[in-house]
């Protein structure tokens, strides 16, 4: 059953991304000239896998032209279209839109800066996939987006849900659990906020890499827990949570890097951000542990072989992500 198991989850690994996570969020900064104020620099960040690019286009109003022919890039994970374009009156309270949004899974992170300095955030989905700039934006409109975008990246990052499943699996006793998940929030806010904020930097890839590994690791000793092993592992969780979680942290921060932190508002959105990741978290945490106490009630003598089976699952699809990962390097 066990050997099932793993071929099975082995199998579908192979068609899951090996970044584990769905595309990063594209990015649009709308930043109007001082001197010219109906004058615009419009960078666009298109996610992207390889030369394959979202068919995402800006739509401003239809009085806009263009100044310089618009150009594009390559850049880490996307492709950068860059627009430069006279807008008669400004784009105060004036709609913008992203052609082609509708049709995707991915959002997109606005960020419109005024000539006087001031910051507007949103974030556009499929179901919403137009703004209009206002002419005071709030600073709660920076709060919540970056919530949010804190809130679906742990919620759609199934490598850092696998390694809270692992530990969720490997704690029995309820205070060590609390303890244990305290020290992977604190270790991961600690360099997420150093990485997004350009304190520590590493290629994400292998960063990505070592994440799987971690997992990896945790699933193993889940395994050797049952077998009567894990003794450091087991005995204190709380540490091995905290060195992964700085590595799980640098995942974090490169994701927002990516995004962008408005330049007014950093402490802001990065502590929003934060946020919504812990709340993703506590989430996926209290769920977790009641679809277990329901199992528990009506399996209670097969409980430590579905915990085997689910360890075993975990740790064949993060050896499988980490060769992938290993392979991109290469």
């Amino acid at each position: 059953m066990i050997r099932l198991v793993v071929m099975i989850v082995t199998l579908c690994s192979l068609l899951v991304p090996a970044t584990a996570h769905e595309l990063r969020p594209g990015f649009l900064e709308i930043r109007q000239e001082a001197q010219e104020r109906d004058r615009y620099v419009i960078r666009f960040k298109v996610p992207a896998r390889g030369d394959m690019r979202l068919s995402l286009r800006v739509r401003l109003p239809a009085d806009c032209k263009n100044l310089s022919p618009p150009r594009t890039e390559r850049a880490g994970t996307g492709m950068i279209d860059r627009l430069h374009v006279s807008c008669p009156g400004g784009l105060e309270n004036r709609e913008i839109a992203i052609d082609g949004l509708a049709s995707t899974f991915t959002d997109v992170v606005v960020r419109a800066v005024g000539a006087d300095g001031t910051v507007q955030t949103a974030r556009l989905t499929p179901d919403q996939p137009s703004l209009r700039i206002q002419a005071s934006p709030s600073w709660r409109d920076t709060a919540a987006t970056y919530f949010l975008l804190g809130l679906e990246h742990i919620l759609l990052g199934l490598d850092h849900l696998l390694f809270v499943l692992a530990l969720l699996l490997l704690i029995h006793d309820r205070w060590m659990l609390v303890k244990t998940i305290t020290a992977f929030t604190i270790a991961h806010s600690i360099t997420l906020a150093a990485a997004a904020l350009g304190f520590a930097e590493a290629p994400q890839t292998p960063v990505e890499a070592v994440v799987a590994l971690s997992i990896a690791f945790a699933a193993a000793e889940v395994i050797r827990r049952s077998d009567g092993g894990a003794k450091a592992a087991s005995q204190s969780p709380w540490i091995m949570a905290f060195a992964f979680g700085l590595l799980h942290g640098l995942g974090f921060g490169g994701a927002l890097k990516e995004i962008g932190l408005p330049q007014t508002d950093v402490p802001l959105a990065l502590v929003t951000f934060n946020l919504g990741v812990e709340a993703g978290q506590l989430l996926f945490v209290a769920a977790v542990l009641a679809f277990v106490a329901s199992l528990d009630r009506l399996l209670a003598m097969r409980m430590p072989r579905l915990r085997d089976i689910t360890a075993y699952g975990i740790g064949s699809l993060a050896a499988t992500w980490f060769i992938q990962r290993v392979v991109a390097i290469l």
